[in-house]
C-alpha cells in the first residue's frame, strides 16, 4: 500500500508541473493592478463629485424658481397696487368733477355713484384675497400655483381700472355733450 501512495504521488509530482505549463500559469503584474485600483478610486472620487455637482444645480435651479414665483407674485401685487391708487385718483377727482357738474340729473346721481361703487367695492374684495393669499398657507399651495391666482387678479383689477375709465370716460362726454346742448338752445338769437 506504501509503494501504491508512493508511485501515485511521485506520478501526480511529474505531471502536475507539466499540467501546469500546459494550462499556463496565470502572471499578474503587481502595478497594473494597482494602477487600475487607482484609476477605479479616482473615478469614483469624480462620480461623487458629479452628483454633489449635480445635485448643487438642482437645488439652484429650484432656488432660482423659487425667487422667480416670487418676483412674479411681487410684479402682480405692485400692479395690483397701481390699479387700485388709479381707481382711488379717479373716485377722488374725476368722480367728484362728475357729481358736481351741473349737467349731471339729480336724478342720475345715484347710479353713478352705484356704478363706480360696485368697482370699488371689487378692488377692495381683490385686496382682502390677496391679503389672504400672501399672508396664510391658503390651502397649502404652491408658489407657482400662489403667482398664477395673482396673475389673475392683476387682470381683474386691469379690468376694473378699463371698466372705470370707460364709465369716467362715457360720464364726462354725457357732460359735455349737455354742456354743449346747453350753450345751442340758450344762444342768443340776435345778430
Amino acid at each position: 500500500m506504501k509503494t501504491k501512495i508512493l508511485i501515485i504521488a511521485t506520478v501526480f509530482i511529474f505531471l502536475l508541473p507539466a499540467r501546469a505549463a500546459c494550462q499556463g500559469m496565470p502572471v499578474y503584474d503587481n502595478t497594473n493592478f494597482i494602477s487600475l485600483v487607482k484609476q477605479l478610486l479616482e473615478s469614483g472620487k469624480q462620480t461623487a463629485e458629479m452628483i454633489k455637482s449635480v445635485k448643487f444645480l438642482k437645488d439652484a435651479k429650484e432656488a432660482i424658481e423659487k425667487v422667480s414665483s416670487v418676483v412674479q407674485q411681487l410684479r402682480a401685487v405692485e400692479e395690483i397696487a397701481q390699479n387700485n391708487q388709479r381707481l382711488i385718483n379717479v373716485m377722488q377727482n374725476d368722480l367728484q368733477d362728475i357729481l358736481n357738474s351741473p349737467y349731471i340729473k339729480p336724478e342720475e346721481i345715484d347710479r353713478v355713484v352705484a356704478s363706480f361703487e360696485t368697482i370699488v367695492q371689487n378692488s377692495l374684495d381683490t385686496v382682502d384675497f390677496i391679503d389672504e393669499v400672501l399672508s396664510s398657507d391658503y390651502l397649502k399651495m404652491s408658489d407657482a400655483e400662489r403667482a398664477e391666482i395673482l396673475k389673475a387678479k392683476e387682470l381683474e383689477s386691469k379690468q376694473m381700472v378699463s371698466n372705470i375709465t370707460t364709465k369716467t370716460k362715457r360720464y364726462r362726454d354725457i357732460i359735455s355733450f349737455r354742456k354743449m346742448q346747453d350753450k345751442v338752445n340758450n344762444r342768443e338769437t340776435e345778430y
